[in-house]
């Protein structure tokens, strides 16, 4: 019996209401074995037309994407396309400048320095916390002598801000040490002049020794004679004043000046 003797047999109306029960089941397990092979081999040829048709609208989605992406990287602003939708906040995000590095403090002051604690016992005790670069003590210019404060200069900032965090209010021979940063537009730019100088006090009796003991002309000796004449008046006349009866000695020598003390002329 041939295939199309067995649907007429089956009729129009059974045949139908059992391929439209098949198709709501997805099952035709209970159909004769030629009616599967037909149904099976139907079945496939629309699969893979459906198949091939699903492939090329996917790959047409993902082009139109990619053209859509293309059009978002450039500069101009363009309205954003259904299939590719920009992220928050713009098309594309600029990136902050990258500003300079402030220029952090190096310098320290440090105040209510005792004394007998110098330069060469300052950069023995703060190379513990790292690297000097300079070191100087104010000092009077005169005499020599500290003064009580001075700066000092680190390598590296962080290494200052340590120490002023941790040598503030130091103790040190009974005098609470004062340390601050200086701001780098605080720092004077002669600050640092002859720091490295090792300042020697001056013999101040010496230099007035070397004054008095000088040779002098004749011109230079007759005025200093003059002026000791003339304070010695002063002086005898307060004494008569004072009502008091007393002779004063003669000044010894004031004519003529020793000849070792005599620098003549080459005239």
């Amino acid at each position: 019996m041939t295939g199309m003797s067995l649907s007429k047999a089956a009729g129009p109306v059974g045949g139908g209401a059992l391929f439209s029960w098949a198709e709501k089941r997805q099952d035709a397990s209970f159909l004769p074995a030629f009616e599967q092979i037909l149904r099976l081999s139907s079945f496939s040829s629309i699969s893979a037309e459906k198949y091939k048709t699903e492939l090329l609208e996917r790959k047409a989605e993902t082009q139109r994407g990619a053209a859509a992406m293309v059009k978002s990287v450039k500069p101009n602003k363009a309205a954003p396309s259904a299939d590719f939708l920009p992220l928050e906040g713009g098309d594309l995000r600029k990136l902050p400048d990258d500003k300079p590095q402030q220029k952090k403090a190096t310098v320290l002051y440090i105040g209510r320095i005792p004394h007998g604690f110098y330069e060469k016992e300052m950069e023995a005790y703060f190379q513990q916390f790292g690297a000097i670069k300079r070191l100087r003590i104010a000092r009077n210019k005169k005499t020599g002598k500290s003064k009580h404060y001075g700066f000092i200069e680190f390598e590296n900032p962080e290494v200052a801000e340590v120490v002023a965090d941790c040598m503030h209010n130091y103790l040190l021979f009974e005098h609470l040490l004062q340390v601050h940063l200086v701001p780098p537009e605080h720092v004077h730019p002669k600050i640092w002049k002859g720091f490295n100088y090792k300042y020697k006090p001056l013999d101040f009796v010496q230099i007035e020794r070397k004054r008095q003991n000088k040779v002098r002309t004749l011109e230079e000796h007759k005025e200093l004679v003059e002026k000791i004449i003339k304070r010695d008046q002063k002086r005898r006349k307060r004494i008569e004043a004072a009502g008091i009866d007393y002779e004063c000695p003669e000044i010894v020598g004031s004519i003529q000046p020793a000849p070792k003390k005599i620098k003549f002329d080459e005239d």
